[in-house]
């Protein structure tokens, strides 16, 4: 059995994203990068993208799962399983494009749309299952205030509550308002992947209380071989911090596009269905 004590996290290293501007309508950030695809497993980018409407056309997905966080704005959405919806400040959505999704996510006209957006790798044996959406609703997610600090869970579980948001890679994904002076220590299990985006504030983060400011990305160091980790978080001032953490899924990755399959043959399989009109399932 693996040692029950709990290990305190520490942050192995924390960089400040760099926004280019795409065009007149579209700003975007790496929070994490593509292709070092090991280091952040099961995690494979995530952008922090300000956009206006008519950044995105119609486009396909496969073996992947999207997570969207709004910070700012109105997004509309389509996608081809489950037809049109709208996601709102502080709402999220779960999309699984499994075997194939066609979907596009513009913001409301005349308003400038502030968004996270984070690719989710899925295991081999099921990056073909069906295609899936789940939009979580701000005020439906578990959520607790207490001494200071507003804890929001999208996916998984921390502290006693637990979301019951479907995935296929196990991951936690939570929100977190801290006001200045307060503290918050998360546990996870030790086994997962994961890093802190701060979107507003500054504060300490892990055991050696590393600072943290808005725009920043902080990667907790190795959980070793607890079963649970924890994650000391304190504002120095009013801060709003997300946490993902994920199962690393330990299998080769091949990427192209919008796709991401295990192999160059699928790859270019997913391509060729694409093209050939059996995509969608």
């Amino acid at each position: 059995m693996l040692n029950s004590k709990i290990y305190n996290r520490t942050i192995s290293h924390k960089y400040t994203p760099e926004f280019q501007r795409n065009s007149d309508i579209h700003t975007m950030a790496w929070v994490i990068e593509p292709e070092q695809w090991e280091q952040h497993d099961p995690f494979l980018v995530m952008a922090h993208d300000q956009m206006r409407s008519g950044v995105f056309g119609v486009h396909p997905h496969r073996g992947i799962e999207t997570v969207t966080y709004m910070i700012d704005g109105n997004l509309n959405h389509y996608d081809s399983k489950h037809g049109t919806g709208v996601l709102h400040p502080g709402d999220a959505q779960w999309m699984t494009a499994g075997r194939g999704v066609e979907h596009v996510e513009d913001a409301a006209p005349g308003e400038l749309v502030n968004l996270l957006q984070l690719w989710v790798n899925i295991p081999a044996k099921q990056k073909m299952t069906a295609a899936r959406y789940q939009d979580l609703r701000k005020d439906s997610m578990p959520q607790k205030v207490e001494n200071g600090v507003s804890t929001k869970v999208f996916s998984g579980s921390v502290n006693g509550l637990t979301a019951p948001t479907l995935n296929i890679t196990p991951v936690t994904m939570v929100e977190f308002k801290i006001a200045a002076g307060s503290e918050s220590t998360p546990e996870i299990p030790g086994s997962y992947n994961g890093f802190l985006y701060v979107v507003k504030g500054s504060g300490t983060f892990g055991s050696e209380h590393t600072p943290g400011k808005a725009g920043e990305v902080l990667w907790l160091g190795l959980g070793k071989s607890a079963e649970i980790s924890d994650i000391k978080i304190k504002a120095e001032e009013d801060m709003h911090v997300m946490l993902y953490a994920g199962e690393p899924i330990g299998e080769p990755v091949a990427a192209r596009g919008p796709f991401v399959m295990n192999t160059e043959e699928e790859i270019l399989q997913a391509f060729a269905d694409y093209r050939n009109g059996t995509f969608l399932d």
